[in-house]
């Protein structure tokens, strides 16, 4: 890293090209800022670190949580949520529901998108409709039939065409929703950035390049994108004075930095180059104490997912043995060290209250506890049934600090405790690593998934039979029929008895280890003193920028 003083000349000597950029940079230009016009410096942006690239900037391609931040600081759907993470009005003024909960009928507020144009309804059907079309291979076509919206599976198949998807623009400020069951979270899904709209006219003269730089974006939320490609390590947002609510965003901007090194990145903070930054490790110990350390609780959960078409990893016993090999204790605790937990499960904590208003975790059992003298066990039964005495596989990493040390750790835990068993590491960019285990081209992957809505359905529906998130092509139709009866069957109609059967499907995918967990994320954040208002969420959006200050 530079010196300060050196810094601070270059940054100086870049407010002034800019300040006479803006201005003209004519002879004529005075050489002092205009007085109603602040400098680069004087400016209220808020610089936030990334480990990660975003992936893409395309609402209804995009599935993770680096792309979804950014998605939501510039485009607004119907709900937003507040800093408690319940929903609340946003594109939709007022909304009229049915005594039976199959119809909702919204009245959008006057907004505009970026160019000038009117939001409409019609930009919600067309999002929507794009969502499941067979066609586009939405990722995230499933989460409309976790909505419920009226024939989404059927449109996502292809057995019915996306007009008959229950969505319909009444007139430009009126667009009706229906459900085929009532869904209790229907609200707070809303607010998810797979439903956000999308101006059709825009979209069409964009092509393919949509998404992919500022030109080929539009914003009708509080900011609106001004330096973006794809994979950029920056990533910088200006205030949208076009926003119905422009009133309320206090903040002039948004400037995010890729910054993969924990060191590299608590540097720049240091420095003043960062006003949020994420720790790890044993920087988490070093900035406990600091004024501005801040332990935010994480919904995601870390899991090893095995490829169960690859040679050997079909067999429950290999599975069981590799699952219980490894010390979470230690990798929470000694490596991350960030308030990360323990995960004994494949449903986190904190996610989601039962009808009963305890939390899903408080009533649920937990499994595949670390045990290597059982790990050791079930790899001796596994070699005798697969008619091996040694086995290699590859894991994939992003390569993120935090992931890699995680992965390392695992690879000798798993070579010490099974002996015969060898782990290779193949690091990669986050986007690389989802990308071959989406194609399944992976044995092992070190994944993680963020939760999108307040229910443990939002991580049990990823391993049914197809699912594009099931990336070890497990199949099981008891489990299956749990699933499909909690989401729209009997069973949608019986809270208490949903409930239950969703811990039953949890205790089918641990028994026959179809994920490997590791621990649920914590997050060691330092925030600059002077910046408030940042809202944390464990569920959905991560971090949510409208109402901060600096």
């Amino acid at each position: 890293m530079k010196k300060k003083k050196l810094m601070l000349a270059l940054s100086l000597a870049m407010a002034a090209m800019f300040t006479l950029a803006a201005c003209g940079s004519s002879d004529k230009t005075p050489t002092t800022p205009n007085a109603t016009t602040p400098t680069v410096a004087e400016k209220k942006v808020l610089r936030v670190q990334f480990d990660v690239e975003v992936a893409s900037m395309d609402p209804q391609i995009a599935t993770d949580g680096t792309s979804f931040e950014v998605i939501a600081a510039i485009t607004e759907g119907l709900y937003s949520i507040d800093e408690a993470g319940s929903p609340i009005l946003a594109m939709a003024e007022s909304v009229d529901k049915s005594a039976d909960g199959l119809t909702y009928t919204f009245k959008l507020r006057d907004a505009k998108w970026s160019d000038g144009t009117a939001v409409t309804a019609k930009d919600f059907v067309f999002s929507w409709r794009r969502l499941v079309d067979p066609e586009v291979a939405s990722e995230y076509a499933f989460i409309m039939e976790i909505a419920g919206v009226k024939n989404a599976v059927a449109a996502t198949t292809g057995d019915k065409p996306v007009e008959e998807l229950g969505v319909t623009a009444k007139d430009d400020k009126t667009l009706v929703v229906e459900l085929d069951v009532p869904v209790p979270y229907f609200e707070s899904l809303m607010a998810f950035p797979s439903f956000l709209p999308v101006n059709e006219a825009f979209f069409t003269k964009a092509g393919d390049t949509y998404g992919t730089s500022p030109a080929t974006l539009l914003s009708n939320g509080p900011f609106k994108i001004t330096a973006y490609e794809p994979a950029a390590t920056t990533i910088t947002l200006e205030k949208n004075a076009d926003y119905w609510d422009a009133g309320k965003v206090a903040l002039d901007g948004i400037q995010y930095q890729v910054i993969k090194d924990s060191q590299q990145a608590m540097l720049s903070y240091q420095n003043g180059d960062l006003d949020v930054a994420t720790l790890s490790g044993e920087q988490v110990e070093q900035f406990q104490a600091d004024p501005e350390f801040k332990n935010i609780v994480a919904g995601y959960l870390w899991y090893i997912s095995p490829n169960q078409t690859v040679k050997g990893l079909e067999n429950v016993n290999l599975r069981k043995a590799l699952a219980l090999s490894y010390d979470k204790e230690a990798i929470a605790k000694n490596i991350l060290k960030d308030g990360s937990i323990v995960a004994d499960f494949a449903v986190p904590t904190l996610l989601a209250t039962g009808p009963d208003g305890k939390d899903y975790r408080e009533t649920a059992d937990t499994y595949l506890s670390t045990d290597k003298a059982k790990a050791l066990e079930f790899w001796n039964t596994a070699k005798t049934e697969l008619g091996v005495t040694t086995l290699k596989y590859t894991m994939i990493v992003e390569d993120t600090e935090s992931a890699i040390n995680v992965a390392q750790f695992i690879q000798s835990e798993i070579q010490t405790t099974l002996p015969g068993v060898t782990i290779e590491l193949q690091t990669m960019p986050k986007k690389n690593r989802v990308e071959r285990m989406q194609e399944g081209d992976f044995e092992l992957g070190l994944t993680r998934w963020g939760p999108d809505y307040a229910d443990p359905m939002t991580y049990l529906d990823m391993w049914t039979t197809g699912s594009p998130n099931n990336y070890g092509f497990w199949s099981n139709k008891d489990y299956d029929e749990i699933i499909e009866s909690a989401k729209k069957g009997e069973l949608a109609l019986d809270l208490v008895a949903r409930w239950e059967a969703l811990k039953d499907a949890e205790a089918i995918v641990m028994d026959e280890a179809v994920i490997f967990p590791v621990y649920q994320k914590g997050d060691a954040v330092m925030v600059k003193a002077g910046v408030e208002g940042i809202e944390f969420h464990s569920v959905g959006i991560n971090r949510i920028y409208k109402n901060a200050s600096k």
